[in-house]
């Protein structure tokens, strides 16, 4: 249990009436140590200053300091407004001292009132918090809160932002530099950018919540201990004001090693309730001394506070809770979203997918991709419709009707009953399709059903399906399932899962009988404390290369309960089939298509094709559109050889 106490002399900094720049208010403090002094730099707001036309209550960032931490005198105002880029505020500083300089990141406002293009991050840099020497604007994009973290990683300065704060859902990155000047480079931001999903930590539980950066990163032995601010019900008149923390691998901070399951601290004093802005605290810097780290935080946006906790009580609250690892750096095989996603969304004139097209399945005969995605209507059935491509990416053509839709009892449920043909994979083997998808009629447990079609009729769009079969068992909830398109020591592998494992079977042929059902055996089984912890299934079927079968799998964690997809290799020869397993998720909710949705946190796929060199993956997003992300296929081989066990 972390055991949070606030200093019983709160607040440490108060509103100076002495000072006109700081009458009003001296809040979110960032603390920093240098040759046995603690300068605390915080953001200051007086009353009334002129712009043109205009009386603000400008910020600018004061500076005072300290010799036991906690008691803050010779109070002076160290950044002003001086360029366009700030006119209108600089606020919520965070300091980090590397070698002889201070970086001091804050908020510059260049507009009155503020829109999310005119809310930025900029840096000054002091050599001795008297006098800035250099001013920057740092990013390009909408951004509010930056931290250095105190050393360099593997030779790079490292940074950890936050992104799209005025434009939701936010997001908290990590950046790394080659050179202090990259810092401020407008290019190296622009392609930053455009690469954000690779670069986001994974903090949100709700896309109804806000987090935002808080604290300098503290480095323990066990990892870099990151406190933050989390915001829940940030878009209702409920919001609640919270701060957290999360432990950050050392080297490679993009990966989470561990989170507290809830906040630290909330609103609770009069001094944190009534203010200038009510039942507010914001993290905004941290110290560490011995087995004692003080949380340095803002209040109702009028004074600056104190609260500490022990390491040790923090890490031993981490150590249970959930590990995830995102995007884990540039060594690392993560998929890469289309720019041009989401490929297909509903269609509100088309009654039969007017709410949803999600979880496609691929496969590419001749020089076309065929993308077979389930749809839903407002009946709530599903059905299967058809897109085409020529580049894997942009649809060519989409078919008006489906060309697939229930016709047994098996896959037809009551009227606006969730029921119908689900999540399909397919495969080629000789001159046919197989196709095996979920049919659910509303009411009994789910299960796999298979059926095929002549390759020349498919390409002509004779849609002459097989009568369906189902081949799980009755009474037993199934789902997951594809056929590996070649037999392998004679019989063909088939995939299936079992809550909440993955099973495979061997079958001799496939022609499944009324009493014939899939049974097999347990293939892979979640894992504990990780990414994938709940439950798993496959995605698409796999790929077959010189070193072993690729499947690409998706898993849900037992923290935050989103889908995400991860990759194993396999080896249907061997006793152990599962013969490397990445320890990462390969792809990850983080974007817009990915939460605004039916079941907000989801990426989930079913079709996958190689093509020059490529997978291309096509998957859900949110349970309500349909995208595609790629990855040269080298890279993600290479990457699950280096896990072969």
């Amino acid at each position: 249990m972390i055991r949070v106490k606030r200093f019983i002399g709160n607040p440490i900094l108060s509103p100076n009436p002495q000072n006109n720049w700081e009458k009003k208010a001296a809040f979110n403090p960032s603390p920093v140590v240098s040759e046995n002094k603690t300068y605390i730099l915080y953001r200051a707001e007086g009353f009334g200053e002129r712009i043109g036309d205009k009386v603000l209550d400008l910020s600018t960032i004061g500076v005072a300091e300290s010799t036991d931490k906690i008691n803050f005198t010779n109070r002076r105002q160290l950044i002003k407004n001086e360029y366009d880029f700030e006119k209108f505020g600089c606020e919520d500083p965070r300091v980090t001292k590397i070698d002889d300089k201070f970086y001091i990141f804050y908020t510059a406002l260049s507009k009155f009132p503020p829109d999310a293009s005119s809310i930025r991050v900029a840096v000054a840099i002091s050599k001795d918090l008297k006098t800035i020497d250099e001013k920057h604007l740092v990013t390009p994009f909408n951004a509010k809160a930056m931290a250095l973290f105190p050393r360099k990683i593997k030779g790079y300065f490292a940074a950890i932002l936050t992104a799209d704060t005025d434009v939701l859902p936010s997001k908290i990155g990590i950046a790394y530099f080659k050179e202090e000047e990259q810092i401020w480079d407008e290019q190296y931001w622009q392609n930053w950018y455009r690469k954000i999903d690779h670069n986001v930590l994974p903090l949100l539980r709700s896309t109804d919540d806000q987090v935002e950066v808080g604290a300098v990163p503290i480095e323990t032995e066990k990892g870099w201990l990151f406190i933050y601010s989390y915001i829940k019900n940030y878009t209702s008149s409920q919001k609640i004001f919270g701060i957290e923390a999360v432990l950050l691998d050392l080297e490679n901070p993009l990966k989470i090693i561990s989170k507290v399951e809830d906040s630290l601290l909330v609103p609770e004093k009069d001094y944190e309730i009534n203010g200038n802005v009510p039942n507010v605290i914001f993290p905004s810097g941290s110290l560490i001394s011995n087995n004692e780290v003080g949380i340095y935080y803002g209040a109702t946006d009028t004074t600056s506070c104190l609260a500490t906790f022990k390491v040790s009580d923090v890490l031993a609250s981490l150590k249970d809770t959930e590990y995830i690892e995102s995007s884990p750096g540039l060594h690392s095989a993560i998929f890469k979203r289309a720019k041009e996603n989401p490929i297909i969304s509903p269609v509100p004139e088309r009654t039969w997918e007017s709410r949803y097209t999600l979880n496609p399945a691929a496969i590419m005969e001749g020089d076309k991709v065929y993308v077979v995605y389930r749809a839903q209507g407002n009946d709530n059935t599903s059905v299967l419709g058809l897109g085409i491509s020529s580049d894997g990416v942009s649809i060519d053509e989409r078919l008006p009707d489906p060309i697939y839709v229930p016709r047994e009892p098996f896959e037809t449920g009551l009227k606006n009953r969730f029921s119908g043909c689900e999540d399909p994979r397919i495969v080629k083997i000789d001159d046919k399709f197989y196709m095996t998808y979920t049919a659910y009629d509303g009411v009994n447990p789910a299960r796999i059903a298979l059926t095929s079609i002549e390759v020349s009729d498919f390409v002509e769009r004779k849609w002459n399906w097989n009568k369906p079969v189902l081949i799980s068992p009755p009474g037993r909830d199934d789902k997951n399932s594809c056929i590996v398109p070649e037999k392998i020591n004679g019989r063909y592998p088939v995939f299936h899962r079992f809550d909440p494992s993955i099973w495979i079977d061997f079958v001799d042929d496939l022609e499944f009988s009324q009493n014939k059902f899939l049974q097999g055996e347990i293939l892979m089984e979640p894992r504990l404390n990780m990414w994938d912890s709940i439950k798993i299934g496959i995605g698409p079927p796999p790929i077959k290369t010189e070193d072993g079968w690729i499947l690409i799998y998706h898993g849900i964690s037992k923290y935050d309960k989103k889908y995400r997809l991860g990759a194993c290799l396999l080896d249907f020869t061997r006793e152990k089939k599962v013969i490397a397993r990445l320890p990462y998720p390969i792809l990850e909710p983080v974007v817009g298509y990915e939460y605004a949705g039916l079941r907000p946190g989801t990426v989930f796929a079913c079709g996958q094709v190689v093509k020059d060199g490529k997978i291309y993956v096509y998957y859900g997003g949110a349970d309500e559109f349909v995208c595609v992300a790629t990855i040269p296929l080298n890279h993600l081989l290479q990457d699950l050889k280096n896990y072969i066990s």
